[in-house]
């Protein structure tokens, strides 16, 4: 195959889905240098990545290998779909506000354009949903063309898709992604998780607002570039493959239903360490 080989990876659960991918990513991907690698990093494992999640709800949710623990796992799903560091997200017309460029939540939810007033793109695909279930304008985006071309972090993130079907006696929504980078190994999963969450949030919001019930169906996350940097390559080979040779996939992988209560029980913390955070440049 010429240029950037196109995979594809599927799974009944989020935590398998994203083993596969890794997997399919390590074996098939390409070779290539990034921006960001010192002079003596080898290249990075780079792909163009289709992962479905036909039951984003399915046990067992999380992979032991996820980056960070359960508390951070907590704090990115509250970041994503509660927007607890939006006030992270620097003055645009500040030059010298060093803070974020973007938080995922920000965009989707109060998405900004000069002279008009935020939009809250998530509330407006539920409405859209909720009026007319089949429509395929219902998405959310998060690029900023005026800002993002030039800025030092642009969003990876770049569009969430929703469609709602029948299946069999029930309506089911379906959700697509779409990242233009996304760090296989260190993000997606983290990622993947948060957004099934925000598939959940808008699956109850259009059962609300359409009075008929409304549950998550398949999750589908593309990448144009799903890449695992070549200074994590020799964890990855030593962490990662060497607990599928050694492991089943039951003891590399744990129910969400365990874990809950513990992640719950982080919020105020996680809320008072996000209220800390950067409120001025």
């Amino acid at each position: 195959m010429s240029g950037i080989p196109v995979l594809t990876a599927e799974g009944d659960c989020i935590a398998r889905a994203w083993e596969n991918a890794l997997v399919t990513l390590y074996n098939s991907g390409c070779d290539i240098k990034t921006q960001y690698d010192k002079p003596d990093d080898p290249p990075s494992k780079d792909a163009t990545m289709i992962i479905t999640v036909h039951d984003p709800l399915a046990e067992p949710m999380i992979h032991r290998d996820l980056p960070g623990g359960f508390e951070e796992l907590q704090e990115y799903v509250m970041e994503v779909c509660e927007g607890i560091k939006d006030h992270c997200v620097r003055d645009p017309e500040d030059p010298n506000d060093t803070r974020w460029e973007y938080t995922y939540h920000q965009r989707l939810f109060k998405y900004e354009v000069p002279t008009l007033d935020p939009t809250d793109q998530i509330e407006r695909i539920c409405r859209q949903l909720a009026e007319t279930p089949f429509t395929r304008r219902a998405q959310a985006i998060t690029w900023k063309v005026w800002e993002d071309n030039a800025c030092y972090d642009p969003a990876c993130l770049q569009s969430v898709w929703c469609r709602i079907t029948q299946h069999e006696d029930e309506r089911v929504l379906s959700m697509n992604v779409r990242f233009r980078s996304n760090d296989a190994y260190k993000a997606a999963f983290m990622n993947i998780f948060a957004l099934v969450q925000l598939q959940q949030k808008i699956a109850r919001r259009i059962s609300e607002l359409s009075g008929t019930p409304v549950q998550p169906g398949r999750y589908c996350h593309m990448a144009d570039s799903f890449h695992i940097y070549g200074f994590n390559l020799a964890e990855f080979e030593g962490r990662f493959l060497g607990a599928i040779e050694k492991r089943t996939f039951q003891q590399r992988t744990m129910r969400y239903e365990d874990v809950r209560e513990i992640m719950e029980e982080a919020r105020p913390t996680i809320l008072e360490k996000a209220r800390k955070m950067g409120r001025t440049p």
